[in-house]
């Protein structure tokens, strides 16, 4: 499974209950220091275990660098990081082995792969596969921040709960901050406890919910990326949707923009500071592909976790008959909470390609 930039690629290894997970980055220039203080940090938002109503499966996440790194610091070599799976329940899945899950990638991986796949968590199209994901993106993420370019995001969506928006012109590192610090990755701290009495509640009913996360990066330069294929766009929607669960990508005012008349969604253009800047940001700060000096807006939608208690139809393919199916084991009931550090990390690699 392999990201392929025109500068970066990266390659994720491993499986969801295997001896570990991890990545291959290639492409990266010599003499960058990793900060693995901060890189763990990261590392603890995604993991599950560390948030009340998340999964119960507690993972360390800890990021061992096999090679690539010279004391600290990159050395031109491709590096190899592995995160050891430590805390896995693989009998959860031994009644499942020939009845797939709805909504999980079950069904067509058995067809495309046969009985021998390793549907143990999901396999290689669990969520777990954002471990070593994050772990690249986070190296991304240091990379963009030593140039001037800031990445953050937060829920914005759970249910029928929208949390404060990014302001579109101005987003930047005191917002991110704000995430940060309010441990809920929320702007509202009042939103993020509606939120999380949905998604409580979700949990209690043995069901789930979707949600959405928004991302920004601030401090990109005009004329990044290019038309058509090469556009931004393109690329970090590809990109977005490998995360497991991404069921939608917009980007600035998105769908909106489909119920608006041109004169409200076009963005005019002024002088600011001496600088031509356009003075609104319905693009999300995207323009015929390219970067348009303004903050990157992108949001990303995640379907309900579709692991729930409830009771489910499925088919015994063995044995070819109907059964009724109700899943046990340990759960998000909302995966859009962990995954705002990964929609991050992903937002990072793709700009830090078009960046090299």
């Amino acid at each position: 499974m392999k990201y392929n930039g025109d500068k970066l690629q990266v390659t994720v290894l491993g499986s969801s209950h295997g001896p570990a997970v991890g990545a291959v980055i290639e492409g990266l220039p010599a003499g960058i220091r990793i900060d693995m203080e901060q890189l763990a940090a990261l590392m603890a938002r995604r993991a599950p275990g560390r948030m009340a109503l998340t999964s119960t499966r507690r993972e360390a996440d800890e990021v061992e660098f096999i090679s690539g790194l010279n004391s600290g610091v990159t050395c031109g070599a491709p590096i190899h990081l592995s995160i050891r799976n430590k805390d896995v329940r693989s009998t959860d899945y031994e009644a499942l082995r020939n009845i797939p899950r709805p909504s999980h990638a079950d069904y067509p991986a058995r067809i495309k792969y046969g009985e021998d796949w390793d549907g143990r968590g999901g396999g290689q199209f669990s969520a777990r596969m954002t471990a070593p994901l994050c772990a690249a993106g986070g190296i991304a993420l240091q990379i963009l921040a030593a140039r001037g370019v800031h990445v953050g995001a937060h829920l914005a969506v759970v249910g029928f709960v929208e949390d404060e928006a990014f302001d579109a012109m101005t987003v930047g590192t005191e917002q991110f901050k704000r995430i940060l610090a309010n441990g809920f990755p929320v702007l509202d701290v009042e939103k993020g406890k509606e939120m999380q009495q949905q998604i409580a509640a979700a949990l209690e009913a043995q069901d789930s919910v979707g949600g959405i996360v928004e991302c920004a990066a601030a401090g990109l330069p005009a004329g990044l990326g290019g038309p058509l294929f090469e556009g931004i766009e393109s690329r970090l929607s590809a990109a977005l949707f490998a995360i497991p669960a991404v069921r939608g990508v917009e980007f600035g005012c998105g769908f909106n923009a489909a119920r608006m008349n041109g004169s409200r969604h076009n963005d005019p253009y002024g002088i600011r500071e001496g600088r031509i800047s356009p003075l609104s940001n319905n693009a999300g700060g995207i323009l015929g592909g390219m970067t348009t000096g303004l903050p990157l807006i992108v949001h990303a939608a995640f379907k309900p976790t579709p692991s729930i208690g409830q009771a489910q139809r499925s088919v015994d393919m063995k044995n070819m008959e109907e059964v009724e199916l109700r899943i046990s084991g340990r759960h998000d009931a909302c995966v859009a909470t962990r995954a705002v550090p990964v929609v991050e990390a992903v937002t990072a690699l793709v700009l830090l390609d078009l960046m090299l």
